[in-house]
């Protein structure tokens, strides 16, 4: 069985705040998220909406994705997002 790992990008309500992970289970993580569970960060700034994930099969190369993601600008992350997701909607009811 294939295992898969999600890079993902997360927002707050008003799209202001960025916050990018990686998992290997995307619907678990972003359930903990919207729930308060498991990050300081995401609780502290009300983090709660999926707005970009990508999946592969190789945790290694999720890694370094999430490390090229975060290390990028803002300006990037947006880009990624407004290609895949142009309204910033919640994909988390696709995910579930």
């Amino acid at each position: 069985m294939t295992k898969h790992y999600y890079v993902y990008i997360m927002t707050n309500a008003h799209n202001t705040v960025l916050y990018t992970g990686v998992t290997n289970d995307l619907a678990r993580r972003v359930y903990e998220h919207k729930n308060g569970i498991g990050s300081a960060f995401t609780k502290r700034y009300n983090v709660h909406k999926l707005v970009y994930y990508e999946i592969g099969n190789d945790v290694n190369a999720a890694i370094a994705r999430e490390k090229q993601i975060k290390g990028g600008s803002r300006q990037k992350k947006i880009d990624l997002i407004n290609r895949l997701n142009p309204e910033w909607k919640d994909l988390y009811e696709e995910i579930i």
